[in-house]
């Protein structure tokens, strides 16, 4: 049986599937307080956030985007006036027009309209915007500031640190227009593109993304600058996403030059070896002083037991007694000769 997430996860009772946004962020129908939408938002995601891991994986990502497109579409004035329309909600012909920022943080009672003004005169002197100007003066964080603008404009106001971008919709958009234009691809909506991005985009910008995504339609979604600088390099890393036309490149080069493979039939050829060294000649190195002194000595004994020897052979074995001179000439005279001919030619030379 199919795990129900709405009502295991979210405590939503049984009904329509998926729900409205309205009751997945168990909201009141139609609610237009902002602050209670992002709020609702900000808990449960956090909620859905515990089964992010091990077997709900994948349950938990799809429920963490749905979440997030809710809030997107509820904290928008003109996408959310045309999805109220589209559940049967009717508003009145005349309505006030949208507040300016100032106005906006007034009411919400984060400046006094001294400092709203003192920030009007800032604004005008150093050539900033009015959001710029308070958050340089100090007045409001630039998350509040990014809000307060939000409801000025009619946008929705993301705070980047509770949201996983969809990584397809990454993909499409390379690194350098990222960077360069300062923007984050978020999700595809209802055959929308919602965009991150400080200030609104111009309609450069715009053609720009319409044209990666078939001509789509583009919605920006205010944030602050800090976490969308964050935000884009988390999530476009060096290494993490190729490149379009470096990815159809090096398929290009793939198939262009592919590796040959043996024919049906034929045997896979080896890859040929180097030829064997020829064996090298032994190099005999010259002998030390010390070598040499050793050697000499061993010559000298040796012609000494060779003298030795011809005396105990005169004397005990050659018999009879005739030649005795001849015999001992050759014995004293050629055996030592001839041992110490021995030991020079192999003692004693390099």
């Amino acid at each position: 049986m199919a795990l129900d997430v709405y009502k295991e996860w979210l405590g939503i009772p049984e009904g329509p599937r998926p729900p409205d946004h309205y009751a997945l962020l168990r909201l009141k129908q139609f609610d237009d307080e902002i602050d209670r939408i992002r709020s609702n938002y900000k808990k449960l995601n956090g909620l859905v956030r515990k089964y992010a891991t091990g077997q709900y994986l994948e349950e938990s990502q799809a429920l963490l985007n749905e979440l997030a497109k809710a809030m997107l579409c509820l904290t928008d004035q003109e996408r959310k006036r045309e999805y109220d329309e589209s559940l049967g909600r009717e508003f009145p012909e005349e309505e006030h027009g949208p507040r300016t920022i100032d106005q906006v943080l007034i009411s919400q009672k984060h400046i006094t309209r001294d400092q709203a003004q003192q920030a009007k005169e800032y604004s005008e002197q150093s050539g900033l915007e009015l959001r710029d100007a308070l958050v340089q003066l100090k007045m409001v964080p630039a998350e509040i500031a990014s809000q307060a603008l939000a409801v000025e404009l009619g946008l929705s106001y993301v705070d980047l640190t509770d949201m996983i971008p969809d990584d397809d919709v990454m993909d499409v958009v390379p690194r350098k227009v990222v960077r360069q234009y300062s923007v984050l691809p978020l999700f595809l909506d209802n055959g929308t593109l919602l965009v991150a991005c400080v200030h609104q985009i111009d309609h450069m910008v715009e053609e720009e993304l319409r044209l990666r995504f078939d001509g789509v339609p583009v919605r920006s979604v205010l944030t602050s600058k800090g976490t969308l600088d964050e935000a884009i390099a988390k999530y476009y890393a060096p290494g993490m996403r190729t490149e379009p036309a470096a990815k159809a490149a090096a398929a290009a080069q793939a198939k262009k030059s592919p590796e040959k493979q043996p024919a049906k039939g034929e045997k896979a050829e080896k890859p040929a070896t180097a030829p064997k060294a020829p064996p090298k000649s032994r190099k005999i190195e010259p002998k030390t002083e010390e070598e040499l002194r050793k050697n000499k000595q061993l010559a000298i004994i040796a012609v000494c037991w060779s003298v030795v020897a011809a005396y105990l052979l005169d004397s005990y074995v050659i018999t009879p007694r005739v030649f005795l001179d001849l015999w001992t000439f050759v014995l004293f005279a050629v055996l030592p000769a001839i041992t110490y001919g021995v030991c020079w030619g192999t003692l004693l030379k390099k």
